[in-house]
């Protein structure tokens, strides 16, 4: 009881139900009782009194996460896996996050680091932070031990939750990290690493460019990922007709030796291929669409969290 059963009809559509004592669960083809599935194994069959069949497994990560209440937009899971890979987020670890959105990518980092390691979430607005704090509340039944959420500034808050060199890792999430990299650098230790997700190649393009600048840094790397899934059945085995194409980029930096410069490079692009002048930058800036109150609003109803203290 009070556990998230996923339900896959015949024709492969996904349904999250809650399972609580009197509860049912309707289409508009018949419905079951949450009875029928409560103290069963996952894997199970249950048939609805039109005869139709579902089965009942307990939610991935992946499913969760693109099923649960949301304010923000999430991040995707093929991109959670890769910043978990390849910022080599390990059991133990001691990460900083700034950026939350739903918390989405929280869940991933939390399951890295494991109760053993600490993950401070940073997040500017405090309703965000709020729906996250839900949806992280939801999939692991209650606090995290090892997470600790934070409502204001990165710039403001990390120096004041992380002595200088002791963070392993930081991950950002945000429409200009490259305002945050002084107070990233004063907060990695030597080798840490840092990985930023972002939408657009204007945005890599400027982080790559700060990174170096900053002289503090290795030589950044950047990539993205795409997933196409594929049809089976009999012989008509080929690629799905959709695919999950751009979502974002990733850059990442490790953190050099204190006093030590990086090697110069040996190639060099030409004059003009850097950044103009300072701008302010914004959602409608990079064509994404900013998220309404309203919608933030259902979500922290969603998730339990209308109207609660989010902060530290």
């Amino acid at each position: 009881m009070g556990d998230k059963v996923q339900l896959t009809d015949p024709k492969g559509r996904l349904h999250t139900i809650t399972l609580k004592p009197g509860g049912t669960f309707h289409t508009h083809k018949g419905y079951f009782r949450h009875e029928d599935l409560i103290g069963h194994p996952e894997g199970w069959v249950v048939t609805n009194t039109a005869g139709i069949q579902y089965l009942a497994l307990r939610p991935l990560l992946s499913d969760y996460v693109l099923s649960m209440p949301r304010g923000a937009a999430v991040v995707y899971p093929k991109d959670a896996g890769q910043i978990v890979q390849m910022a080599d987020i390990f059991p133990g670890a001691r990460v900083v996050e700034a950026g939350v959105g739903s918390g989405a990518l929280t869940m991933s980092l939390l399951r890295a680091v494991g109760d053993g390691g600490l993950l401070h979430s940073i997040e500017r607005r405090e309703d965000f932070a709020a729906v996250a704090r839900g949806n992280v509340e939801a999939f692991f039944g209650g606090d995290h031990p090892a997470w600790r959420l934070s409502v204001g500034d990165l710039a403001d808050v990390l120096p004041t939750v992380a002595e200088p060199g002791s963070v392993d890792r930081v991950v950002l999430d945000m429409l200009a990290p490259w305002e945050n990299i002084d107070a990233v650098a004063g907060a990695l230790a030597p080798g840490g690493v840092l990985i930023c997700y972002v939408a657009t190649a204007t945005q890599l393009s400027r982080t790559a460019e700060d990174l170096r600048a900053d002289g503090r840094f290795a030589e950044p790397t950047a990539w993205e990922s795409m997933v196409r899934g594929w049809h089976l059945e009999g012989l008509a085995v080929r690629p799905q007709h959709r695919m999950i194409g751009h979502t974002g980029f990733l850059v990442t930096a490790r953190r050099l030796a204190d006093g030590v410069a990086p090697p110069e490079r040996t190639r060099r692009p030409a004059k003009g291929s850097y950044p103009g002048p300072e701008q302010e930058w914004s959602e409608s800036d990079l064509g994404e669409r900013p998220v309404s109150d309203k919608k933030v609003r259902r979500a922290r109803r969603d998730v339990g969290q209308d109207g609660t203290d989010a902060g530290a």
